[in-house]
């Protein structure tokens, strides 16, 4: 299953693949940075600005700044993966920044968790979010 991260909402998405990769499917997200967190940007910044802060760089807790990375983290809470059945769906989903070649043309998306749904306009771009963070992807 391929699905197009654009405009979608990481929460809503993160249930649905979190779901099937318990089930055994292959998942990819393409356009990681293009998926929204919903809250104000300033909540939003704070709150992870906050994490980033905690513990010390050796011991963790590890945050990662890459869009692709971040929304796979993310997911990675919806799913039991200190279990041998979560740590295998876990491996089982992949995150991209952009969409590999590849993978150009076969794309899904999910109508329940498209931006649209929102009753209010408050939400932040995942790549704008790790770019406040410090990140230098591209």
């Amino acid at each position: 299953m391929i699905i197009d991260g654009t405009d979608l909402i990481v929460g809503r998405v993160g249930t649905v693949v979190a779901k099937r990769a318990l089930l055994g499917d292959q998942i990819q997200i393409v356009n990681a940075e293009k998926m929204v967190l919903t809250g104000s940007r300033v909540h939003l910044h704070a709150r992870y600005r906050r994490k980033l802060k905690l513990g010390t760089p050796a011991k963790g807790p590890f945050i990662s700044r890459r869009p692709d990375r971040f929304v796979r983290r993310m997911i990675r809470g919806m799913i039991p993966y200190k279990t041998p059945r979560g740590a295998s769906a876990f491996k089982r989903i992949m995150c991209y920044i952009g969409a590999p070649e590849e993978i150009k043309g076969k794309k899904e998306t999910i109508k329940e968790a498209n931006i649209s749904k929102l009753d209010n306009l408050r939400y932040m771009r995942v790549g704008d979010l790790c770019k406040l963070l410090g990140s230098h992807y591209e």
